[in-house]
């Protein structure tokens, strides 16, 4: 199976995991239930990044990713949203807050940068 599969193949466990005849566990797991699984998992990845533990990085970045699949999931079949939005949602964040890159901005350091991204994050702030 190619790596471009791989994220296809993903989602269809979570399909199943949360379908009607996956995992009885999963299926009673909540947003807020999985909350401390979520903080766990980033308390770890935390962790491994403060101690160059490459190998055990990949597995909680895994972990997380399993946390933004569940989550995604469950919103999925509540019909707010699924992991596509999630990423589309991620995709024009970054663009927008990237104007230096996806844009015509002009930035002459790395400190322009972060205080246009901070004027960016603000008015997102403000429209909500």
């Amino acid at each position: 199976m190619s790596k471009r599969t791989k994220f296809v193949e993903l989602k269809k466990i979570f399909k199943t995991l949360l379908g009607e005849n996956g995992c009885l566990w999963d299926r009673k797991q909540t947003h807020r239930s999985l909350l401390p699984y979520l903080r766990e998992e980033c308390e770890e990845l935390i962790e491994a990044i403060n101690t160059k533990r490459y190998e055990n990085m990949k597995e909680e970045l895994g972990d997380i990713l399993l946390q933004v699949m569940f989550h995604s999931q469950l919103a999925s079949k509540e019909g707010k949203f699924d992991i596509e939005d999630v990423i589309d949602s991620l995709i024009k964040k970054l663009k927008r807050r990237h104007p230096h890159v996806f844009g015509k901005l002009k930035v002459n350091s790395a400190e322009e940068i972060i205080e246009n991204w901070k004027k960016i994050k603000e008015k997102e702030k403000n429209n909500k």
